[in-house]
């Protein structure tokens, strides 16, 4: 994959209105990775919150960036992640979301980031309703990441992760029941969960433009 795949992507979610954080999930329209009755909280006393998807427009080929959390934070601590967090009172959108919390976590200027699109909202088990938000990055950021935030940041090729054949599903057992999640293994890195089912989501936006990327539900 080269700029055609950026191209493609602006192409796919580039007609995504702006994205507002939702007003009510009594009607949930995005992705559960539970189902309802093992949800943290009810739908609609879900926290709002949104991650950046940032996509580095490396002249070697599309990277997609991601963190490593801090062990030591209270939610997803230690796992691999998008940066982002809960929306606050001020956040006029998903995308302000998602930009300030970029900011505070890895010194990324927001006007450094070109958002193309959205994703499907996305529920976690620790009781957020994220929107992850697209965007396109320069490859020579210098970025300053957050050590009481961030303990790694690294970059994934977008054709790894693109590429089914890089995806895993493992099976988990909750309350006593089987449920299935993704997984993508990327040298010492084991991207799950949420962040995986995001990277899938993406995939799954793109197959009518990449005809020749089985999907791999």
């Amino acid at each position: 994959m080269s700029e055609d795949i950026l191209d493609r992507i602006v192409r796919q979610l580039g007609g995504t209105a702006p994205a507002p954080h939702p007003g009510s999930l009594r009607d949930f329209p995005g992705r559960l990775n539970l189902p309802l009755d093992l949800l943290p909280m009810p739908l609609d006393r879900l926290r709002p919150a949104s991650v950046l998807i940032p996509i580095v427009r490396d002249p070697a080929g599309p990277q997609v960036l991601l963190t490593q959390r801090t062990a030591h934070l209270r939610n997803h601590g230690g796992q691999i992640s998008f940066p982002g967090g809960g929306a606050e009172p001020m956040d006029v959108d998903a995308a302000q979301t998602a930009l300030r919390e970029s900011q505070e976590e890895l010194g990324l200027p927001p006007d450094q980031v070109r958002v193309v699109g959205y994703l499907d909202p996305h529920v976690t088990v620790s009781g957020f309703c994220v929107t992850p938000v697209v965007g396109f990055l320069p490859a020579d950021l210098i970025l300053q990441p957050d050590p009481r935030e961030v303990s790694e940041v690294f970059q994934v090729p977008l054709a790894f992760l693109m590429d089914p054949a890089n995806h895993q599903r493992r099976v988990a057992q909750v309350q006593g029941r089987e449920l299935v999640y993704h997984a993508i293994l990327y040298g010492p890195w084991n991207i799950w969960g949420a962040t995986a089912a995001m990277i899938v989501n993406l995939l799954d936006k793109l197959a009518p433009a990449l005809p020749e990327v089985a999907d791999d539900e």
